[in-house]
């Protein structure tokens, strides 16, 4: 995690994967519940890079291996990233580099600095990207919610501050 991410300050943040059905929604999820569970008041929300599930609610197994764990799915529903989020929202956090390129197309030039990977927020975790577990089993899922919980008290230690 790089020590030079500011984000005191932060009222919004929005959370990014490929389809917005696995990854995204969860990370959403989490930090909902961990965001509220301290007090915070923050505007949250996921999207992805593609368009192809819009109005679909979350994969099934992610919602399975969150609900699990005591997180709500409740409202989220796919939707693809506009260039309407890059101003509405303060921090857009990309589960991966491929991500990260998918947004850069779409953000205004000077909103850019607003895009940065979750897992820079995952102090305890060497990885740098939180892996797609659509096409593995119910692993994958679980392992998902370990990162972005890691990435999500991270940031919020760091909005805290």
């Amino acid at each position: 995690m790089s020590n030079s991410l500011n984000v005191k300050g932060i009222k919004s943040v929005l959370f990014v994967c490929m389809g917005n059905i696995c990854r995204s929604p969860s990370a959403e999820a989490v930090f909902r519940h961990k965001m509220q569970a301290q007090g915070l008041v923050l505007k949250v929300d996921s999207a992805g890079t593609l368009g192809a599930h819009v109005k679909e609610k979350p994969d099934h197994r992610a919602q399975k291996a969150g609900v699990a764990r005591g997180y709500s799915f409740d409202g989220i529903k796919a939707r693809k990233v506009t260039v309407q989020d890059f101003t509405d929202f303060d921090l857009i956090l990309a589960m991966d580099h491929d991500n990260i390129e998918e947004l850069k197309k779409v953000a205004p030039a000077d909103m850019q600095h607003k895009i940065l990977l979750m897992l820079d927020f995952a102090a305890s975790y060497e990885e740098q990207q939180v892996p797609d577990p659509y096409y593995g089993g119910a692993k994958g899922f679980d392992y998902v919610l370990d990162l972005v919980e890691a990435a999500s008290d991270g940031l919020l230690d760091k909005i805290k501050i």
